[in-house]
């Protein structure tokens, strides 16, 4: 056993030494006379126990033991204090400090000293258990077990570490936030078994793109978090941002499967920005959001103007789930014309909303209530008053009108999207084939097998799908082949061009293949009658625009059309 004994008085290491001979033990000493000698002796050799007096000139046992603590070897050793002193806080002082046991020099034989040595090696054998699973224990708390990064809660208190450490220096600290383009596509399309080792090999992939001393995490699905500290200048920032989306420009393998992937980046600055690391993190992902907002795969610097932006989302948010019960939407109807006769065949239902006696328009609310999931409860509120409505007007005209209605992707995916269109048609004694239904081309780049199905379930109940905005995308013909549709809508872009021969040949080279494929053509936006006579030169099948008629309210629509 190598045993280090730390104590200025001779007569007590000899002491030491003949007591622990007596007991049947190989020992080996080293003696040192002050704390300075004793923590070098400890530096260069190992021990098994360390005898450390505490009362010694100059410095005393206590400093000795946090310093042999600190050392990174000081975890592997058992320390015993001794001392003349009867003193109970004494003794509990060094038991707080970190020594395994107290024993008082007087009493000091073979047995107690040998016997303390033997518990103080058992305690701190104990004491290593304990610290390891400890250990354990907080790196499993801290650690995404997916990617082996850091997880959201060490990286939060990583960040305030950061923020007090550079508060005190003055250095800047930038936060990067960003999350994978479209990743819920990936786990929906090819398994979530995919999507992980995705989330594995980006993460692999941009920890080699940072230093060692920033901090990566992955704090949520697919969101990651990094911190740049020391960042002085905005080129450093970029420079490492660039690297993430390079990074990720190569095409991922997995499972024989080929997989492309972007990344949209917020980024905040400190102090810049704040000087609250709660509000950092909070304005690194209204930036975040930004960038996707942007068109996605870019980088976004937080500023002010976001935070009002991001405030004024909140702010309609939360009013959207009063918005149904306080009874503040309304759907006005915008009269649909057959093209030639300019007869009235139906209505599309366009939901306006009234709150604070401000009217806003869909493009100001239905994309926040499709992100906060509210878009659901409103789409089934439109469908029924829509239907309600129509069943009304058909009554009272005594025609067999239609009514298109607006989906967008998440009701695509309602569970209760189909109930709820057979109990309004069921209720107010509508026919489903007086129905249709309009989706975007967003819609349909953002569907999957679900969607599909939900198509072709709402045109089995006799109900007819349409194409909204055609011409404003890239793949719109192959949506033609790929999806249960039976009706095109051509954006009003085109109309609006369609001074130019090139759109002119454009447009009716686009009638002509619908035709051919038993699609029916809903010009919309016609609001000239040069854009209306183009309409009926190829064959549109019906309009909508301003040149006939607004969306109107339903006294509106009742006093032009319905009046006896």
């Amino acid at each position: 056993m190598n045993v280090l004994i730390v104590d200025d008085d001779v007569v007590d290491r000899e002491h030491i030494k003949r007591t622990l001979r007596k007991s049947a033990q190989n020992c080996h000493f080293v003696e040192t006379e002050s704390v300075n000698e004793g923590l070098e002796a400890f530096r260069l050799a190992s021990f098994d126990v360390v005898l450390l007096d505490y009362r010694m000139p100059q410095r005393d046992g206590i400093e000795l033991l946090l310093e042999l603590k600190s050392e990174k070897n000081g975890n592997s050793v058992a320390i015993i204090m001794l001392s003349n002193s009867e003193e109970e806080a004494l003794a509990l002082e060094c038991i707080k400090a970190g020594a395994q046991d107290f024993l008082l020099k007087v009493e000091v034989t073979a047995s107690k000293l040998n016997r303390a040595i033997l518990q103080a090696q058992v305690r701190f054998e104990l004491e290593q258990k304990l610290f390891n699973s400890y250990k354990l224990v907080k790196n499993i708390a801290e650690h995404d077990t997916l990617t082996g990064l850091d997880n959201r809660y060490a990286f939060e208190e990583a960040l305030k570490l950061r923020v007090a450490k550079n508060t005190r220096f003055q250095e800047s600290i930038a936060l990067l936030l960003f999350d994978l383009d479209h990743f819920k596509y990936v786990n929906d399309t090819h398994g979530h078994d995919t999507g992980d080792e995705l989330l594995r090999q980006v993460a692999k992939k941009i920890s080699k793109c940072l230093r060692e001393n920033e901090i990566f995490a992955r704090i949520g699905g697919d969101e990651f978090a990094i911190i740049l500290s020391n960042t002085f200048d905005a080129y450093l920032i970029n420079n490492v941002a660039r690297r993430i989306l390079n990074s990720l420009t190569a095409t991922f393998h997995i499972k024989g499967i080929e997989i492309g992937v972007s990344a949209s980046i917020g980024i905040a600055i400190y102090p810049d920005n704040t000087v609250n690391p709660d509000e950092l993190f909070k304005f690194a992902d209204i930036a975040m959001y930004r960038a996707k907002k942007l068109g996605r795969n870019q980088i976004c610097y937080f500023e002010s103007e976001m935070q009002r932006q991001f405030l004024h989302r909140y702010k309609i948010e939360h009013a959207l789930v009063d918005g149904i019960v306080n009874n503040q939407f309304r759907l006005h109807y915008q009269p649909v014309f057959s093209a030639n006769e300019r007869e009235l065949i139906g209505f599309e239902a366009l939901i306006r909303w009234f709150v604070d006696d401000t009217l806003l328009m869909p493009d100001e609310f239905i994309g926040i209530a499709e992100e906060s999931g509210a878009i659901l409860t409103i789409g089934r509120w439109v469908i029924e008053q829509a239907i309600h409505q129509l069943s009304i007007w058909q009554q009272v005209s005594n025609q067999n009108i239609s009514m298109s209605i607006n989906l967008s992707a998440k009701q695509l995916v309602d569970e209760k999207l189909l109930t709820c269109i057979e109990r309004s048609l069921a209720k107010y004694n509508v026919s489903a084939e007086n129905i249709e239904f309009e989706l975007t081309e967003t819609t349909l780049l953002e569907s999957n097998d679900a969607v599909i199905m939900m198509m072709n379930a709402i045109r089995e109940l006799g109900s007819k799908i349409a194409l909204d905005d055609f011409g404003t995308g890239f793949s719109s013909v192959s949506h033609l082949q790929d999806f249960p549709i039976d009706t095109v809508k051509i954006d009003k872009s085109l109309l609006l061009a369609s001074s130019e021969d090139k759109t002119v040949r454009l447009i009716k080279g686009l009638s002509y293949m619908l035709h051919s494929l038993d699609l029916a053509i809903v010009a919309e936006g016609v609001e000239t009658e040069e854009s209306l006579k183009l309409c009926q030169s190829i064959n549109v099948d019906r309009i909508q625009g301003y040149l006939l008629s607004k969306p109107l309210e339903v006294h509106a629509i009742d006093e032009r059309f319905f009046r006896q």
